[in-house]
């Protein structure tokens, strides 16, 4: 797959793509990243993108002309029809669903805003979908494609060191959409707080049922839409239901 993103900053890029485990995904060509400046399409000598918005008000506007430029430069050398994403504040929350559509798809090109927006008559003529990591804005939209490119190459074949690592992600299906539970490591006692005792039993069906209890519990605590979700898809049996009924 191919992601093309249109950004005014691709050096903020290089060690992302270049640093921790997601690195292979780039590397091998399973997820393969362009990154465009519209700078590099701007007329004058000061190849400017920005502009004051008209009607007064603070900040600046990148302006339509440089980016349309990049996007139909893009456009020649994938030949296709790849979807236009942009990063802003009015976009769909991105999911776990979202990230594993776009995981097995042939790719997009990915819009980082900067400054207080872009003209929106690119966006009305260009733009297919507009995405969000949540209610809170950052100062551009080159954070927003990192975390989206990280979740989408930790799901490809080869990526994780273990290949069932992501099955069990919060949110994930196998799961049943459900968020994680706590996990522990050496040594047995750590701060005088000693590991579970059920985690070093070495009985496997009493293991995945306390991970299955610990994963109702702080669904219900945290993120009871979540649970609820669950529960009108018929994904909580008796048991499911009885513990939560009982705990405290």
């Amino acid at each position: 797959m191919r992601f093309d993103v249109i950004t005014l900053f691709p050096e903020l890029f290089d060690p992302f793509l270049k640093v921790g485990i997601t690195r292979r995904a780039y590397e091998t060509g399973q997820v393969q990243v362009e990154l465009t400046n519209p700078r590099d399409f701007a007329s004058g000598n000061y190849r400017r993108v920005d502009d004051r918005p008209f009607g007064g008000g603070p900040g600046m506007v990148m302006m339509a002309e440089p980016l349309e430029k990049a996007l139909l430069a893009i456009r020649a050398s994938r030949k296709d029809q790849a979807p236009v994403l942009l990063f802003s504040p009015i976009g769909q929350t991105l999911s776990h669903a979202a990230v594993e559509r776009w995981s097995a798809s042939e790719g997009a090109i990915l819009v980082c805003g900067r400054y207080e927006g872009i003209d929106q008559r690119f966006i009305d003529r260009y733009v297919d979908g507009q995405i969000s990591l949540g209610d809170f804005v950052l100062s551009g939209g080159e954070i927003a494609a990192m975390a989206m490119l990280d979740a989408i190459a930790r799901l490809q074949p080869g990526v994780l060191s273990d290949a069932d690592s992501h099955h069990q992600d919060s949110f994930n299906p196998a799961l049943d959409g459900l968020l994680d539970c706590p996990h522990y490591t050496r040594p047995d006692t750590w701060a005088e707080q000693p590991v579970p005792a059920v985690l070093m039993s070495g009985h496997h069906e009493q293991i995945e049922r306390w991970r299955r209890q610990q994963r109702l519990a702080l669904t219900a605590q945290h993120r009871p839409d979540l649970l609820e979700t669950a529960r009108q898809q018929g994904l909580l049996d008796k048991r499911d239901e009885q513990y939560l009924a009982e705990k405290p």
